[in-house]
């Protein structure tokens, strides 16, 4: 199932998708969790519960998909990590050498922005980067999670794009300055469930499209480090919690590595795209 945030009045509703309709499960359920976050805290159960819930949702339930503003679909994620140089041609075109270990580092929840919002070029550069990256939700935390069990831990999948600094990005060794932006995280538009999607979610396309023009175009099953060695090899020193989010990379074709180099500029719109998943989508604009 696809489940996504989208604003509601004053605030935001938990939402379930079906072809292009979202239904709105506070209005069918009021003992659902009110957000996705704490859907995914209540364990697996609540599944059932929200199954149960659209087989009985009146029509007043039910929304046209293009009538709602989708928001984060977990604003705030207990950790935010993401995984660099996970595709080897990436990591190529970025003159590193083929990783043996995952290359780890976190973003901060003021540096997402919810799909169709703007992602802002700051003033301080013009050296702004898209990055396609399919993402996990953990389901299930936990700690010296074995690779084999790791996918047991996985909720679903989401989009999120993991705009870069570029000249930010290169100022040390430590990624953290040119992935920490304000809004230059565009994350969702909703969560699929693990259970539609291939085992990791491997064997998927993944692409990028600015103004139409499709700039990154791979394979989920390219990965270097698939998800399972990813979770866990992050459980061998962090606890996971539920709601956790983990951004596993970025192919190769990222606008760094053109020549000359196809910066993102105020007025394009970026698109990212995993197959079963679906499409993220944001405008570029200027710092005020």
């Amino acid at each position: 199932m696809k489940l996504m945030m989208f604003e509601k009045g004053n605030g935001t509703a938990l939402g379930l998708v079906e072809g292009t309709t979202v239904i709105d499960l506070a209005a069918v359920d009021a003992s659902l969790p009110r957000d996705l976050a704490g859907l995914i805290a209540t364990g697996p159960g609540s599944l059932a519960k929200v199954k149960a819930a659209a087989a009985k949702a009146p029509a007043s339930a039910k929304l046209a998909l293009s009538s709602v503003k989708a928001a984060l679909p977990i604003a705030r994620p207990p950790k935010f990590v993401c995984v660099g140089l996970n595709y080897a041609l990436h990591a190529k075109e970025g003159g590193h050498p083929i990783p043996t270990y995952p290359s780890f580092f976190l973003r901060v929840p003021t540096s997402l922005t919810a799909p169709g919002e703007p992602v802002i070029r700051p003033k301080v550069s013009v050296q702004l980067d898209y990055e396609c990256e399919l993402t996990i939700v953990i389901g299930k935390g936990g700690r010296h999670i074995p690779e084999a069990r790791a996918l047991e831990h996985v909720f679903g999948y989401t989009l999120f794009n993991d705009v870069s600094v570029r000249d930010f990005q290169r100022k040390t060794t430590q990624w953290t300055p040119g992935k920490n932006f304000d809004s230059t995280g565009p994350l969702g538009p909703w969560v699929v469930t693990a259970d539609e999607l291939p085992p990791g979610a491997s064997g998927l396309r993944i692409t990028t499209r600015v103004n139409g023009e499709v700039m990154q175009d791979s394979n989920t099953s390219d990965m270097i480090f698939p998800t399972a060695n990813v979770v866990a090899t992050l459980s061998e020193f962090m606890t996971l919690e539920p709601g956790d989010v983990i951004a596993t990379g970025t192919p190769s074709g990222v606008a760094h590595a053109r020549k000359p180099p196809a910066w993102m500029k105020a007025g394009d719109r970026v698109e990212v795209e995993v197959e079963g998943i679906g499409v993220l989508s944001n405008p570029i604009v200027d710092e005020a």
